[in-house]
């Protein structure tokens, strides 16, 4: 009898590798459209899982996938994820996925980037790392998905949650869960959370459980005067009641017992060598007044150290001893403020650190929710003059800031005193228009044939100054001309002499800033008459009109004050035949005032006056808003009409 043999069908290559890849997942069809609208990117997951192990270990475990829809939420394909000698980085894992969900490439280790932090010199004493992964792809749309976890003890801080940290990126879903045992109840703290999405709790033998799910939030746009996105996007933000770093406990559920053991942790640190403390005394012998002798302890201060960061281990929160600074001449925030706060005993002014969250045009912290939401430390000196409070603050990080002055950086906001009785909440310098004001003199001489020359002299103070006290003082004077130079907003000029000049010593910092501008062909003749716009400088633009219904709520974090005296120098025979109308206008955004007028000797004088004002304001305040920035824009506009005698 014949055998049967088996029949073998060669199969082709294509068909075989198709039959091993994994089924197709997070194909772009399955985002509804909706989410797809004004969206660059959309998280179609974003899972996460906090397990509270003790008082001083916890473990954070996250699941991301993103979709990117177009080039500009490729960086949504990119993840750097931190680690340090109390918080190790357990996995990174990552792949990447075409339009139908197709998987195109699974990271592999060799690709996944391992660097210090501050490698390029930006921080000198650190143990942070980062692991960088980048799956950005030539084209979209495509999908990345990364897990990583990592195992902290340092349970000072809690992860937060907020999916939604761009505008322009849509949710699809995105849930949290907390596990902690009984014993360690869980603080947290939601915030804009949309109907339905508020906490699941249960508890499940010694341990509380806590679930947060979040579906389908349409992308954020990216408006004008709109307050930070942190503050418009659903988060759960988490705290620990009892914590531990390192062997020392504390608790975070009080700003007392925050700042007791911040207080602690540092106490005892502010010894200085005998040396140093007879050369204060001896520096400051002659001053009875103790803001004078805290004047001259802050000089000797700048003029003897410098700043670098230190993040190793607890030295992000435990300072180097004073008497360590007092020998090397450098040290972190900590240090440098528990320094100066060594210093200033020394001299007989009583000092206090205070914890603070920095950054210019960084929202104030969240008073009601105690927790660690500071990255810088710097100095309180509650003084008293007169018989009156004349607290004085000090940033002990720059060579160069003002004695007293806090400015945009940490001003306006508030601060966690540091005593021996625990912290102490408490306000930072507040600075409104009074004290953040541009007051500018300019005097534009123009010719017969229209050409110009202008002199201007700008005073900035306060706020106002920040910006240009930083070119003074860590750029050089080409680099800072040719910043001036590529912001004025003048059709032709040349800049033929530039300054800047800091204002002696006084209540506020100051920057004199002055300019010489040659303006060929300025105002041209326009047959008999020559039409000038006397706002060379400080022209305000316009907004661009709201598209569809406006979600955030108008965020205006500075108040300033802009003066400006424009006098216009007339070239023989020619006089005004036409001055723009006065312009006064007051709302809640601010107050605005032109006023023209032609002086004796036959100059033009143009008075101009913007002061606008701190606030928040709900949504349907941005169509007056906008009414105000148009209103002011068409006046900066105004132009002056001149003819010649005789015409």
């Amino acid at each position: 009898m014949k055998a049967f043999l088996p029949i073998v069908v060669a199969l082709p290559l294509s068909a075989l590798l198709l039959a091993a890849a994994p089924a197709p997942k997070y194909a772009v069809a399955d985002i509804p459209v909706a989410l797809r609208e004004g969206a660059h990117a959309v998280v179609r997951a974003d899972d996460e899982v906090v397990t509270v192990k003790s008082a001083s270990r916890l473990v954070h475990t996250v699941h991301r996938v993103v979709t990117v829809l177009d080039n500009t939420g490729d960086d949504l394909a990119r993840i750097g994820v931190s680690y340090d000698a109390l918080r190790s980085l357990s996995y990174l894992r990552g792949a990447v996925y075409d339009a139908e969900g197709r998987l195109l490439h699974q990271l592999r280790a060799s690709e996944i980037k391992d660097e210090g932090v501050g490698s390029d010199g930006s921080s000198f004493m650190t143990d942070v790392r980062v692991r960088y992964a980048d799956l950005r792809q030539p084209q979209g749309p495509y999908t990345v998905e990364f897990e990583y976890e990592i195992v902290s003890d340092n349970t000072l801080f809690y992860p937060d949650f907020q999916p939604q940290e761009e505008e322009g990126v849509a949710v699809q879903a995105a849930s949290l869960r907390v596990i902690t045992p009984a014993s360690l109840p869980l603080r947290y703290q939601e915030r804009q959370l949309p109907a339905g999405a508020a906490v699941a709790h249960i508890t499940a033998g010694n341990q509380e459980v806590y679930e947060w799910k979040l579906t389908n939030l349409a992308a954020v746009d990216d408006e004008e005067a709109a307050p930070p996105l942190t503050d418009r996007t659903p988060a759960v933000v988490l705290a620990p009641g009892s914590f531990q770093v390192q062997g020392h406990a504390g608790t975070a559920a009080t700003w007392q017992g925050l700042g007791q053991w911040t207080y602690d942790l540092n106490a005892g640190r502010d010894q200085l060598p005998p040396a140093t403390v007879a050369k204060v005394q001896a520096l400051v012998k002659d001053l009875p007044d103790a803001r004078a002798r805290a004047r001259r302890v802050y000089e000797l201060l700048q003029g003897s150290t410098r700043y670098i960061s230190v993040q190793l281990g607890l030295g992000g929160w435990q300072t180097f001893p004073a008497s360590t600074v007092a020998s090397s001449g450098y040290g972190d925030c900590k240090a440098l403020s528990n320094y100066t706060r060594a210093l200033l005993a020394a001299a007989g002014v009583p000092a206090y650190q205070a914890l603070v969250g920095a950054g210019s045009g960084e929202a104030d912290l969240r008073a009601d929710f105690p927790s660690s939401q500071f990255n810088h430390v710097v100095l309180c000196a509650p003084l008293v003059t007169a018989g009156r409070p004349d607290t004085l603050w000090l940033e002990c990080t720059s060579q160069t800031d003002a004695f007293g002055y806090m400015g945009s950086f940490t001003g306006n906001r508030h601060a966690l005193l540091l005593t021996p009785e625990g912290g102490k909440l408490i306000a930072t310098p507040r600075y409104g228009a009074a004290e953040n004001r541009r007051v500018r003199r300019l005097d534009l001489f123009l010719d017969a044939s229209g050409s110009a020359t202008a002199t201007a002299r700008t005073l900035r103070t306060g706020q106002e100054q920040d910006l240009y006290a930083a070119l003074l003082h860590e750029l050089g004077p080409p680099d800072q001309k040719k910043y001036v130079v590529d912001r004025l907003k003048l059709p032709t000029f040349t800049l033929t002499r530039f300054s800047l000049v800091a204002t002696p010593a006084g209540p506020l910092p100051g920057v004199v800033e002055n300019l010489a501008l040659t303006l060929p062909g300025f105002a041209p003749p326009s047959g008999k008459r020559v039409f000038i716009n006397p706002n060379l400088l400080s022209r305000l633009p316009a907004l661009p009109a709201q598209v569809g219904e406006r979600q955030a709520e108008v965020w205006l974090p500075s108040a300033t004050l802009h003066a400006d005296t424009v006098r216009l120098h007339l070239p023989a025979g020619f006089h005004p035949e036409t001055l723009p109308a006065p312009v006064q206008l007051s709302t809640a955004y601010g107050t605005y005032a032109t006023q023209y007028a032609t002086l004796p000797d036959g100059t033009i004088q143009y008075i101009r006056r913007l002061e606008l004002k701190r606030a928040k304001l709900p949504k349907t305040a941005y169509p007056g808003y906008l009414d105000f920035r148009r209103k002011i824009n068409s006046a900066d506009k105004a132009q002056v009409v001149l003819v010649k005698a005789g015409s």
